[in-house]
């Protein structure tokens, strides 16, 4: 792998893993055009090593949420009964929400990895084989457009999370491991059609999507052990940085669009691709 071919891979995965237009999609597209499908680009460990590029942005960005969120998530489990009082619908705004916040986030964000885990397990090697057909990933995009056209029926959500708000998102988030479904499209959009309010619903998608890139990571550094390191240091390194760089940028750039009700401007550029893309691989 060039260094110049890390650099592009990194900047869309750490783009595309946050702006609503799939990550997944696009690194298949662009490792289709660049020609590396088969070859540098599709090595485990480059993949690894960006995912965990993104996972550094979240946790870049969320910092003070996301220890705020650990710390009183395991003085929850010293007094039980706090956790049940978590439960009921509110606010997710741990930083402003008290203990009570916390935990309620914590418990919403393992709802919705449930479907995401029940869909990778029996689903898991027809999805590896969809990353193959990039004219799939050009279909999903433009499944991906409608998405976030549709938010426009809810101009003004207002309300909150609850339970099975949080599981119904973390079946959007399972769809979204087609290529080409974008999984911060497909999870904002869902909560802000249950009328979640647009920066309590951006805000948990991120926050949800990071024990998932962990765990993702995880275990693509379990076969990266099998397969071993056949990329060179400069490549692994540089592309890492312009995904934990750009993904920073993404994600603030999100949450701000979202507020601003901007997503169907993702739209078109979601469906432009996707009909380039069925065009030219006809």
């Amino acid at each position: 792998m060039q260094w110049w071919e890390a650099v592009i891979l990194g900047l869309v995965q750490g783009l595309a893993e946050f702006l609503p237009i799939s990550s997944s999609g696009h690194l298949v597209l662009s490792q289709h055009i660049l020609g590396l499908s088969e070859s540098a680009a599709g090595d485990i460990t480059f993949e690894v090593f960006v995912h965990f590029g993104t996972a550094l942005s979240i946790l870049t960005v969320y910092r003070k949420r996301v220890l705020r969120i650990l710390k009183d998530l395991f003085g929850a489990i010293a007094k039980p009964q706090s956790i049940g009082a978590a439960i009921p619908p509110g606010t997710v705004d741990s930083e402003r929400g008290g203990e009570e916040a916390s935990v309620r986030i914590s418990i919403y964000v393992l709802l919705s990895m449930i479907p995401t885990g029940i869909v990778y397990v029996l689903f898991k090697d027809q999805l590896e084989a969809a990353f193959s057909d990039p004219r799939l990933v050009c279909m999903m995009l433009i499944v991906t457009g409608f998405l976030l056209l549709l938010t426009r029926l809810r101009p003004n959500p207002s309300g909150v999370l609850s339970p099975l708000k949080a599981i119904v998102v973390g079946i959007a988030q399972a769809f979204a491991m087609i290529p080409g479904i974008s999984r911060s499209g497909a999870t904002i959009c869902t909560a802000i059609y249950q009328n979640v309010d647009r920066k309590e619903a951006a805000d948990f998608s991120f926050l949800m999507l990071l024990p998932v890139v962990i765990g993702a990571t995880l275990l693509k550094a379990l076969d990266m052990t099998e397969t071993g390191i056949t990329i060179g240091v400069f490549p692994l390194v540089l592309g890492t940085l312009v995904a934990y760089i750009s993904g920073i940028f993404a994600i603030r750039a999100v949450v701000i669009l979202v507020q601003r009700r901007s997503l169907q401007y993702f739209a078109f550029y979601c469906f432009a691709v996707g009909i380039l893309g069925l065009v030219l691989l006809t």
